[in-house]
Order: structure tokens, then C-alpha cells, then sequence
């Protein structure tokens, strides 16, 4: 049954069939040949998307959304300029900074990457720097935006783990400064490397300037994160919180969102929605025929038969999450992944929040590895460049995302106080 399911989701996914029809089509395949009624289809289908934490999806989508097409986002940006003052390449640390300041509103590494990409690209093409890299690092720095939190993954992961949601926002700041510290580094000496201009004077009159302009989005992660950590409102309630307040400042502060435009917004954060919505229905079935037949079981004692060293076995499932990222989008493989791994992470007797960031910010990084890569399409429909110069000019921050993931993959079994 493990053969049939898989194998008819890998065909499925290589004739192109829409990833939640594969994950769909295999259950169903699984399902008839053990001569089970389909009825249990539909009832998965529904029980599946019968959550109360899963509203925090489309909100904090929706959220993002606002953002990314808003002036909140330039302000931000201009910032964190203030902030980098006459430091060589100091624009691409600030694509990094402003990054992390989005990420901790946005909760979508696709809307990171278009709000910062569409504000700086433009001025680094015109001050000198390359074109391709200065791409390439805003597409790395978007990853930054599903892990520093708020994040649309592990609020998934932690419905389909029942962890908190809390819990899991609380430990992604880490990784994210780290992610963000070592992009900082690579994006240094390329400034070196390829002899970047300096950046303008540091002034305390500009930076307390543009933090009076920003202050808006500057107070909606101490509202957001605020909220949640200090109990006032659980995350979903947060994601329409994080709704309200984008609205109500791009319309009536900065004034630069109509009723047209956020008409068209809705529209779009509604689609996407539906999109992992109908993936997780689906995987509501998917994970049925799992328990059903014990895949996940005879997955770890497969693994297990491997070797019985956490550590070494931690490194495999790492290298799973980063090749799982190369060929799918970033919800659709927390969703199909976790009931997979559950089990064997239990055995090893690993936190289960802990590994919840694992796979939050392995899968991250499939956001700038082709075929999927979402962060480099959108990084070529900002610049028009072929997609496969951006490809190669990300070589550097790859590896560089990749030495933060293995380093966080050990580092809390090292200092077991590290998670919150």
C-alpha cells in the first residue's frame, strides 16, 4: 500500500496534476484497493478543514497582501537605510534588514520578497550594484518570512502536530536572526568583492525622521506578537487583528489603498487561500490512508533500521525537508510531510516544537531552489530577467541559508534551554 500511494502521488505530480488532486488521486487509489467505501473521502474532506486555528491561513495571507502593495512597506525600507549609514554595499544589508522587518508583519515569504523587491531592486540596479545578485538576496532574505514569525507554516504545522502555535512564534525569532545574520555577511564581502558604493552619512536626525514615518508598521508586530505572547488574543484572532490594522492604515493614514484596489487584493489573498485550503482537504485523506495502514510507522522503522543515532537520523530527515523543498511549495510539503515524520520524531524523543522550526525553515529554503522556487518568480516578474540568472547568482546565499539550518538542526539538543 506505502508503493501504490507514493508511487501514484510522484506520477501524479510528474504529469502535472494539481499537487492536492495527486495527493487526492493516490488516497483514493489506496482506498479502492483495500476495498474501502469512498464516503470516507468526503468526510475527510471536511474534517480535515474543521479547525478554528486554521482561520489564521487566510487573515495573515490577506495581511501580507496589504502590505506588500502598501506605503508601509516603503517606509520600512527607508528605515532601514537609516539605520546602515556609510557601510560599503550598505543597500544590500539594508534589502536584508527591511526583509526581517517585513517578515515579522507579513507571515509570506512570496509577499516579503515583492514588497522589498519592488521598493529596492530599482535603486540598487541604479546605484551600481549587480542586477541578478541584488536579486538573488532579496529573494533569499523573503525565506526570512515564513520563519520569523507571524508564519502561515507553522500555524499549519501546529494544527496538524496539535503544538502551540504560540509556542512555535516564540522560538522562530532565532533562526530568522540568523538567517538574516549570515545573508548579512554574504551580501559584505560581495559589496567587497565587487566594489559596491558606500552608503550615505549616518545622521540620528534621519534615522528618528524615518522612524516617525514607519512607526505604523513598526507597532503592527508589538500589536501582533504583542497580543498572542501576552494572551490577549489567541493567533487566529491576531491574523484578524493584523487584517484590520493594515486596512486602516493604508486607507486612512497613508491613503494610498481605494475601495477598487483593495476589492482586487481580497480577490487575490481569496485564491491563494482556496488553494491551500483545498491542498489540506485533500491531505485529510492523504493522512487517513496513512494511519489507516501505518505508513508513517514502517517509514521510521525503515529509518530507524538506518541507524539508531538521532543525530545522524536528524540529518537525513534535514536532507528529506531540503530535497522536498526543491520540488514543492512550502504549505503543500508541511502538510504532506508532518504526519510522515511524527511518529519517528517522537520515538527519537525530540521536541516537537523544535522540530516543527526544523522544518519550518528547511522547507523555507526551497523558496529559492528551482523548479519551485516561488521567491525567484517573483523576483523575475519584478526585473524581467530570466529566471535561470537568478538561479545562479543564489548559489552563495543558498549555502550560506543551509549552514543556519544544519546549525539550528543541533544547536537546542546542544543548550536544551534554547527553546521557549
Amino acid at each position: 500500500m506505502t508503493a501504490l500511494l507514493f508511487s501514484v502521488f510522484l506520477i501524479g505530480l510528474l504529469i502535472g496534476i494539481p499537487i492536492a488532486f495527486a495527493i487526492a488521486i493516490a488516497a483514493i487509489a489506496v482506498l479502492i484497493k483495500g476495498d474501502v467505501r469512498l464516503l470516507i473521502v468526503v468526510q475527510r474532506l471536511f474534517a480535515a478543514t474543521d479547525s478554528f486555528p486554521l482561520t489564521a491561513v487566510p487573515f495573515f495571507i490577506l495581511a501580507g497582501d496589504l502590505l506588500a502593495r502598501g506605503a508601509m512597506s516603503r517606509k520600512l525600507v527607508t528605515f532601514a537605510e537609516s539605520l546602515t549609514g556609510r557601510i560599503r554595499g550598505g543597500l544590500s544589508v539594508v534589502s536584508i534588514i527591511a526583509g526581517m522587518f517585513f517578515a515579522a508583519i507579513s507571515g509570506s515569504g512570496a509577499a516579503t520578497t515583492a514588497a522589498v523587491g519592488a521598493t529596492l531592486i530599482p535603486e540598487l540596479k541604479n546605484r551600481g550594484y549587480k542586477e541578478d545578485s541584488s536579486t538573488a538576496l532579496i529573494a533569499s532574505a523573503g525565506c526570512i518570512g515564513v520563519v520569523i514569525p507571524p508564519s502561515v507554516p507553522m500555524v499549519l504545522y501546529a494544527v496538524i502536530a496539535d503544538q502551540s502555535v504560540t509556542r512555535l512564534f516564540k522560538n522562530g525569532f532565532l533562526p530568522g536572526v540568523m538567517m538574516g545574520g549570515i545573508l548579512i555577511a554574504i551580501s559584505l564581502h560581495q559589496a567587497y568583492k565587487y566594489n559596491y558604493p558606500l552608503g550615505t552619512a549616518f545622521s540620528w536626525k534621519n534615522v528618528l525622521v524615518t522612524f516617525k514615518q514607519s512607526i505604523w508598521g513598526l507597532l503592527m508586530p508589538l500589536i501582533i506578537l504583542g497580543g498572542i505572547f501576552s494572551g490577549y488574543f489567541t493567533p487566529s484572532e491576531a491574523a484578524a487583528v493584523a487584517v484590520v490594522y493594515s486596512m486602516a492604515v493604508s486607507m486612512f493614514i497613508y491613503r494610498d489603498l481605494t475601495l477598487k484596489e483593495l476589492g482586487k487584493i481580497m480577490l487575490g489573498s481569496a485564491k491563494t487561500s482556496a488553494i491551500i485550503m483545498i491542498i489540506i482537504a485533500c491531505s485529510g485523506v492523504f493522512g487517513w490512508v496513512l494511519a489507516n495502514w501505518k505508513i508513517p510507522e514502517a517509514v521510521a522503522q525503515g529509518i530507524l533500521s538506518i541507524s539508531s543515532s538521532k543525530y545522524v537520523i536528524l540529518f537525513l530527515i534535514s536532507v528529506i525537508i531540503l530535497i522536498a523543498g526543491v520540488f514543492m511549495e512550502t504549505s503543500s510539503a508541511v502538510i504532506l510531510l508532518t504526519p510522515v515524520f511524527l511518529p519517528l520524531v517522537r520515538v527519537l524523543g525530540i521536541d516537537l516544537v523544535h522540530f516543527g522550526i526544523i522544518f519550518t525553515v528547511g522547507i523555507s529554503i526551497g523558496m529559492i531552489t528551482p523548479p519551485v522556487a516561488i521567491n525567484l518568480f517573483v523576483g523575475s516578474s519584478i526585473t524581467g530577467m530570466p529566471i535561470e540568472r537568478i538561479a545562479r547568482a543564489v548559489w552563495p546565499y543558498l549555502f550560506g541559508l543551509i549552514a543556519v539550518f544544519l546549525i539550528y538542526v543541533y544547536l537546542p539538543l546542544f543548550i536544551p534551554g534554547l527553546l521557549l
